[in-house]
This record gives C-alpha cells, sequence and structure tokens, in this order.
C-alpha cells in the first residue's frame, strides 16, 4: 500500500525520491488520509514559499469533517511550490495521497535527514505498533 519508492515520517508524511537538485515532493500518506477522512481545506500561506522551514516543524494544517491537523515537514528544506490543485480539489489527497495529491515540492537541505526516514517496510511496520497500542 505504502510506494517502496517514497520514504516515510513519524509524522505520516511521505517524501518523494530526489532528483539531481535535491528537490523532491511531500504530502501525507495513505494512512493519514484515511485516519483524518474526508479533507475539506488545507491552510498552507503562499507566504511560506522560498523559506526554508526546518524538519518537524508545522508548514501548514489539513483539515478534514471531523478534525484539523498540522502538516510537518518530513526533513529541512526551502518550500518551492504548493499544490494549487488542492485549493479547489482538497479532496485529491483522499483520492490519489501518493500522486495527484502531493501538497509541497521542495529542496532538501540536509541529505542525511532524508537518508534516517522510514522505508515503506519500516513505515508499515511502525503503522502496525501504532495501531496495536
Amino acid at each position: 500500500m505504502n510506494p517502496n519508492n517514497l520514504r516515510y515520517s513519524k509524522n505520516h508524511e511521505w517524501i518523494g525520491m530526489l532528483n539531481e537538485k535535491n528537490q523532491t515532493y511531500v504530502g501525507i500518506t495513505h494512512f493519514a488520509q484515511n485516519e483524518l477522512g474526508d479533507i475539506v481545506y488545507l491552510d498552507i500561506e503562499d507566504s511560506i514559499i522560498g523559506k526554508k522551514v526546518k524538519a518537524e516543524n508545522s508548514f501548514g494544517t489539513i483539515e478534514a469533517v471531523k478534525t484539523v491537523s498540522d502538516l510537518f515537514m518530513p526533513v529541512s528544506g526551502y518550500i518551492l511550490e504548493i499544490n494549487n490543485k488542492l485549493s479547489s480539489q482538497p479532496e485529491l489527497i483522499n483520492k490519489s495521497s501518493y500522486s495527484e495529491g502531493w501538497i509541497i515540492r521542495i529542496e532538501i537541505i540536509d541529505i542525511k535527514e532524508y537518508d534516517k526516514l522510514m522505508s515503506s517496510k519500516e513505515y508499515q511496520k511502525y503503522i502496525q505498533e501504532q495501531e496495536s497500542n
């Protein structure tokens, strides 16, 4: 269920494979969107574009019918782009969390942070541990 070509954070964000400029996409996992339920709104300020955000700091919020949750950076990086489709179609995160539902595009500052994130297998094990607690 979790693509093997992505890395995962304990906050349930995914991060894509890097290109030659250490740029990639960030979104929330299928597990996270399923836990949240129907997503109705994202609050990410346009002024964040070009800014540096440290790993595990919030870069916005995601609102579902039942709750509002913070969105956390899986690694430190510069925000390059926000997925503008989500402002009119936030449900793309529910429908396609690993492709059309990406949230931001970033440039990673420290590749070592990326290397420390969980693989698909490690993340699946982490989810199972969380569900059993």
